[in-house]
């Protein structure tokens, strides 16, 4: 039980490495302002943290059917010899650093597509009033002059 414990562990150390060098990507795709490849990164990184969360429930059976009564893998090392429960210890130390890692680069990439999208909307924004006419003296569809709107209501309009 000890032996797929360990290579559970070691399997969700790689696929963080490997969520860490997706999350880089995507952000040097996000710089270049490149979309595509941005939608295209993103679903492998929802894959990947999918089968991270696979792992991580199959962890919590491993532990339940080998240390009956124990939840976490803290509480199953204090029950190991020293030797294994260092090795376990340097796996959950190596996933910790590298769950640091993803997550400060996560932050990254939220920041920067947020910054682009409040860029994108006040561009937007901004060549909207540019093209709206300011005034109401303009031409109309037929090309005469709009008419300007009128300051009070009528009921009736047209010929009769």
């Amino acid at each position: 039980m000890l032996q797929l414990i360990q290579e559970n562990l070691s399997r969700q150390v790689h696929a963080l490495e490997l969520l860490a060098t997706l999350l880089e990507e995507e952000f040097a795709a996000l710089m270049d302002r490149r979309p595509q490849d941005v939608s295209v990164l993103e679903i492998s990184v929802q894959d990947l943290m999918r089968q991270l969360m696979i792992e991580r429930l199959q962890l919590r059976r491993f532990i339940g059917r080998g240390f009956p009564g124990l939840e976490r893998l803290r509480d199953v090392m204090a029950k190991l010899p020293a030797e294994t429960a260092a090795k376990i210890s340097a796996d959950l130390a190596e996933l910790d650093k590298t769950e640091q890692l993803c997550a400060m680069q996560a932050d990254k990439n939220r920041q920067l597509a947020l910054g682009l999208y409040d860029q994108s909307m006040q561009l937007l924004t901004h060549l909207h009033t540019a093209i709206q006419p300011s005034r109401g003296d303009v031409y109309g569809k037929r090309g005469r002059y709009a008419k300007p709107p009128q300051a009070q209501a009528s009921f009736f309009s047209g010929r009769l």
